[in-house]
């Protein structure tokens, strides 16, 4: 049988993401297409079918240990782009449980990555942003040495940096996936907050008050920059409210679901009201330093984390000094809610007799 020609250009054309970004810096295309809103699905959480042993990551690495008793986990001796379904169905589940889970020196390439996120959900186009030819699924980070400090130094604080990822979406992201590939001598740091202790670090008054209330997620900024920029808004509805306090849909715990990226208002408070509350929270977040958890990079390591249960910052300290770069592939969950009959993790785990 002769080859197929189109196959093989394609596999010829493949793009070295890493060598892009060390030979031409900023790769990125910003095409005029647009799409139709985003239609909403139901969501089917690989999580739900995982082992709650997660015996096909434990019985197969080399070795797996928590990072911080809240949140994150790393994993050693499994490549990411070799899993079977049942392994990323126990990845999953462990995301869940633990929020972020890590691996280093991984093999996995970004058309496998692409592949490898289809697993968890549709993958998220992102409103705004430019990304790699061919590849719209695919958010890439690159910053370096030409990129304008202002923003980081003068407009904001690293406490501003705080986010979850498109959060003004109607289903935002789920299981999300990290790759960073080039990085600078020193820094370039990512830190995650644990969403689930946040909720169980607020007084018993202060949940029962916020349960119930929904807040109003915007990308207006992100769009407002494009429009700036001169690109094209691929979308025209980013905007929707969430709830302030989210169940899970696996685990069924409570988790706070706010953070300085894209929330905006509180609905049904005043505006004074709202901004106490917020900043309140967000305060809350950032020097949560009990439920979070620092990764220092290595090249081609990965991050694997769950965008509805936790928030993460990444820290702008290396600009001066040298380049960071990796790409994400961001696959969305179900929209957020909030089920009174859930539980904390902490009431939960103490229930079980695992705290």
């Amino acid at each position: 049988m002769a080859p197929n020609v189109e196959s093989i250009t394609q596999e010829f054309e493949k793009l070295d993401l890493q060598e892009l970004a060390r030979t031409k810096g900023r790769y990125l295309v910003y095409p005029e297409t647009k799409y139709p809103n985003l239609e909403t699905f139901k969501h089917d959480d690989p999580a739900a079918r995982g082992d709650p042993k997660k015996a096909s990551l434990y019985d197969n690495a080399e070795k797996i240990f928590d990072l911080t008793p809240h949140i994150g986990t790393e994993i050693h001796g499994l490549q990411l782009n070799q899993l079977n379904d049942q392994q990323k169905d126990d990845l999953a589940l462990l995301v869940a449980e633990r929020g972020v889970v890590f691996f280093r020196d991984q093999d996995i390439n970004v058309y496998e990555g692409v592949e490898f996120g289809k697993h968890f959900g549709p993958l998220h186009i992102h409103n705004t942003f430019g990304h790699p030819p061919n590849l719209p699924e695919v958010h890439v980070v690159y910053f370096d040495q030409k990129t304008p400090t202002s923003l980081f130094e003068l407009e904001r604080t690293a406490a501003d940096g705080w986010h979850s990822d498109v959060t003004y979406e109607n289903q935002p992201a789920g299981l999300t996936l990290l790759k960073i590939d080039t990085l600078p001598a020193t820094g370039g740091d990512t830190l995650w907050a644990s969403g689930y202790t946040a909720y169980d670090r607020l007084s018993p008054a202060m949940q029962k008050f916020l349960e119930g209330l929904e807040a109003v997620h915007s990308g207006q900024q992100q769009v407002d920059e494009a429009l700036r920029a001169g690109h094209t808004i691929r979308r025209t509805v980013y905007e929707h409210a969430h709830p302030i306090i989210r169940t899970h849909p696996v685990t069924g715990w409570k988790s706070l679901f706010v953070q300085p990226g894209f929330t905006r208002r509180i609905v049904g408070l005043s505006k004074r009201e709202s901004d106490l509350i917020l900043k309140f929270l967000f305060e809350h977040i950032a020097g949560g330093v009990d439920f979070q958890v620092r990764f220092k990079w290595q090249e081609n390591s990965v991050a694997v984390w769950d965008n509805r249960t936790t928030n993460h910052n990444a820290v702008f300290d290396y600009l001066s000094i040298g380049r960071r770069h990796g790409w994400r592939v961001t696959p969305q969950a179900e929209a957020p809610y909030f089920d009174p009959k859930s539980k904390s993790r902490k009431e939960d785990l103490i229930e079980k007799g695992e705290l």
